[in-house]
């Protein structure tokens, strides 16, 4: 399982390595550089799921479950 991800502001572009919780989705973060707070996308598990290059904990578990 992989628990970090690079996670990409969609207001400033600013993308940083963040380590993901493996019990729960994250639904709020707030960009370091901006200060902007991310919600995930609409229909969007959580804001790894809607902005990061790998998806959340929880949504890698219930693939490797689905195969």
């Amino acid at each position: 399982m992989i628990t970090k991800a690079k996670l990409t502001c969609p207001e400033c572009g600013f993308v940083q390595e963040v380590e993901m919780p493996t019990e729960s989705c994250q639904f709020f973060y707030r960009c370091v550089h901006c200060q902007k707070i991310l919600r995930p996308k609409p229909r969007g598990c959580c804001v790894f799921c809607s902005y990061a290059d790998v998806p959340c904990p929880p949504k890698q578990a219930q693939r490797s479950q689905n195969q």
